[in-house]
């Protein structure tokens, strides 16, 4: 399976407010292909993603497919472009593989999924932090990571945020599903829900 890239990167300008633009209650914070979606087209979420980007999957047995990356929102979830407290649900499903570069990150896998690099502890801490700044007081962050190269350990540990539970899934149980509670307010410096 081969992949061929059809568009460029192309992005959005950043949504400044929600006051006037009723923002949907869930927040896909990097959507990809939206390959879990019961329905990719689900008006009860925001789509977003880092990239917009048309590719064709060359498969030799069933022939080619065309998959494509179309976010509502073209951008990096590291700087969501959201005011606080925006969402009541949101799921964060970042890339699992890291590369050395931008030419490495020209894969199959890649393509469906996205790279992470070098920086990937920060970049994943900086990305907990926003999709907590963007979800309200006692909102839910579902967050799936595939144990390819990183244990699940050591990334839970890039955020000060508790766990609620959590699933293994998958035919090699690499798989998480994760869930997290967003605290609504500070007791003697620790964070707590009501």
């Amino acid at each position: 399976m081969t992949t061929e890239s059809t568009n460029d990167v192309t992005g959005a300008p950043p949504v400044r407010s929600s006051a006037w633009l009723g923002f949907p209650p869930v927040l896909d914070a990097c959507c990809g292909t939206r390959m879990f979606w019961f329905d990719k087209q689900d008006s009860r979420a925001l789509f977003m993603d880092k990239r917009r980007e048309t590719f064709v999957q060359v498969r030799t047995d069933r022939g080619n497919k065309t998959k494509e990356v179309n976010p509502d929102q073209v951008a990096d979830f590291t700087a969501m472009p959201f005011p606080d407290e925006t969402f009541h649900l949101v799921v964060f499903d970042p890339p699992h593989k890291v590369v050395a570069n931008a030419e490495a990150s020209r894969g199959n896998m890649i393509k469906f999924y996205g790279a992470l690099f070098p920086d990937w502890r920060d970049t994943l801490t900086a990305g907990f932090s926003e999709c907590f700044r963007v979800l309200k007081p006692n909102g839910t962050l579902i967050f799936k990571w595939c144990e390819l190269e990183t244990p699940l350990a050591d990334v839970l540990a890039l955020t000060p945020e508790k766990p609620l539970f959590g699933h293994r899934v998958g035919k090699r149980e690499r798989s998480h599903w994760v869930t997290f509670l967003k605290p609504n307010f500070e007791v003697d410096g620790r964070k707590a829900a009501l």
